[in-house]
């Protein structure tokens, strides 16, 4: 299961986007779970975009450190790319994903 993190339609400022992102993150950890989708928009209404790369930001520090295995934008989010191959042979519910092959920028895809 591909557990959605929406932080699009909220009063999310960036550091509530990444509190939530993180306790999601350990929720999904405990729960067994091997990925999670965030949806934090593109920045085309002036928020998302903030949000977008504090995120990705943050996710680098905590890929280097051990606390996620990988993460990466939906524009990879597709049968073709090899980290999306490496979450989907881990749960095959997953291709049933509506975002997938979308090349959707507003989402980040996070394997836990």
């Amino acid at each position: 299961m591909l557990r959605l993190v929406d932080l699009k339609n909220g009063e999310y400022n960036v550091e509530l986007a990444i509190a939530t992102v993180e306790i999601e993150i350990e929720r999904a950890k405990l729960e067994g779970l091997v990925a999670l989708k965030v949806l934090h928009g593109y920045g085309s209404h002036g928020r998302g975009g903030t949000i977008a790369i504090e995120l990705r930001r943050t996710l680098a520090h905590w890929k280097k450190i051990g606390f996620i295995t990988n993460y990466f934008g939906g524009d990879k989010w597709n049968l073709f790319d090899s980290h999306s191959k490496a979450i989907l042979m881990k749960d095959k519910n997953i291709y049933n994903d509506c975002d997938i092959h979308t090349s959707n920028p507003g989402i980040t895809i996070i394997e836990l």
